[in-house]
């Protein structure tokens, strides 16, 4: 992909340009993720969650909040 530019707005927003949305394979609610190293930042689709395992997730580390454990 060749270099795009973007106009900040008066409220501090851009408009990606269509290469970079069709690079990254971004559609309208899509959040994307902003990233500084080393005073760059990167711009990428943030991957979705899955529900499932969102929920065993939680569920695993539920079982950590349990008392019982703090004796041992």
């Amino acid at each position: 992909m060749s270099p795009a530019v973007a106009i900040v707005s008066s409220k501090g927003q851009i408009t990606l340009p269509k290469t970079v949305r069709q690079t990254l394979g971004l559609h309208q609610g899509d959040p994307v993720l902003f990233e500084e190293k080393d005073g760059v930042i990167f711009l990428r689709k943030r991957p979705k969650v899955d529900p499932a395992w969102a929920a065993g997730l939680v569920a695993t580390l539920s079982e950590w909040e349990d008392t019982l454990d703090d004796d041992l």
